[in-house]
C-alpha cells in the first residue's frame, strides 16, 4: 500500500489508521472481539497467532473496518504480500460447479388438465358403480345382525391394523445467521458437495442483517466474528461459546 509516497505494509497501514482515528489497541480489540496480542502482532506484520490465512483475512477485514479503512482493499493487500505466487482463494476452491437455473413461468398444458379431469370423472363414476353393486341386501343385513348378536365379535385383520403410513423423517436443514445490533461478522456457508451457499459480511451496517440457507445435506460454517452473531439451526438457536474465528459442521440436529 502506498501512502504519502511511501510503501506501507498491511500492518503499518492498519496501525497508522488506528492512530489517526484516535483508537488504542485495547479499543480495537473490544470493537472486533480480537485479542490484543493478535491485533498487536498484525500491526507488526506477524500473523502466526491468527491460526492460518483464512482467519488472518478475517482479522484484517475486521480491524480495517474498525479503523476506517476499506476491508476489501486491505484483504487484497494481504493476499498480495502473504499469498504464494499462484494463490488459490476460498472462492476458487468452493466455486459452485453447477449453474443456478432460474425458474421460468410456463403456460399451463391444457391437454394434461383435460386428461386429468377425465380421469377424475371416470374415477367418480366407477366408485359409484362399485358402491351400488356391493350394497348388501336386506337378508344379508339381517344375517350380519344375527351374527353380531351371537357373541362372536369380529377382529380387525393385521393388514388393516398396519395400513397407516409411517411419518417420513425430516431431512431438511436450514441455517440462519443474524448479526447482533451494531456488529458485523464474516461468514462462509458451504454444502457437503463443496458448493458455496453464501460468502460475505453479515450486519446491518453492510446491508445484510441476516442470511438464511436451506439444503438437504450437511453445512460447514466458517465465522470470522462469532461473538457478533446469533446462529439458528432449523429455528433453534445454537450456542456460540467463543469470540474467535470458528468452523462448525451442522447436521439436521446440531452444529458442532
Amino acid at each position: 500500500m502506498i501512502q504519502d509516497g511511501a510503501v506501507m505494509s498491511v500492518g503499518d497501514a492498519l496501525a497508522a489508521a488506528r492512530r489517526q482515528a484516535g483508537l488504542t489497541i485495547t479499543q480495537v480489540s473490544q470493537r472486533t472481539c480480537i485479542r490484543e496480542t493478535i491485533v498487536r502482532g498484525i500491526e507488526r506484520g506477524d500473523y502466526s497467532a491468527c491460526g492460518g490465512d483464512f482467519y488472518a483475512r478475517g482479522h484484517v477485514r475486521s480491524i480495517a473496518r474498525a479503523v476506517g479503512l476499506d476491508p476489501d482493499e486491505m484483504v487484497r493487500e494481504y493476499d498480495a504480500s502473504q499469498a504464494p505466487p499462484h494463490p488459490i482463494t476460498a472462492a476458487d476452491v468452493f466455486q459452485p460447479f453447477t449453474p443456478v437455473r432460474l425458474k421460468e413461468r410456463r403456460r399451463p398444458n391444457w391437454t394434461i388438465v383435460l386428461l386429468a379431469g377425465l380421469v377424475v370423472v371416470a374415477g367418480v363414476v366407477g366408485f359409484r358403480y362399485f358402491s351400488h353393486s356391493n350394497t348388501p341386501s336386506t337378508s344379508q343385513i339381517a344375517s350380519t345382525h344375527h351374527t353380531a348378536n351371537s357373541g362372536h365379535s369380529a377382529k380387525p385383520s393385521p393388514a388393516a391394523a398396519s395400513s397407516a403410513p409411517a411419518s417420513p423423517a425430516a431431512t431438511q436443514l436450514q441455517v440462519t445467521i443474524v448479526a447482533k445490533p451494531g456488529e458485523v461478522t464474516w461468514a462462509e456457508l458451504t454444502a457437503q458437495n463443496g458448493q458455496v451457499l453464501y460468502q460475505g459480511d453479515i450486519g446491518a451496517s453492510v446491508g445484510v442483517p441476516r442470511e438464511t440457507v436451506t439444503t438437504v445435506t450437511g453445512i460447514r460454517i466458517q465465522l470470522g466474528n462469532p461473538g457478533g452473531a446469533y446462529l439458528y439451526l432449523n429455528g433453534k438457536q445454537q450456542a456460540l461459546t467463543t469470540t474467535q474465528p470458528v468452523t462448525l459442521t451442522c447436521s439436521p440436529t446440531a452444529c458442532t
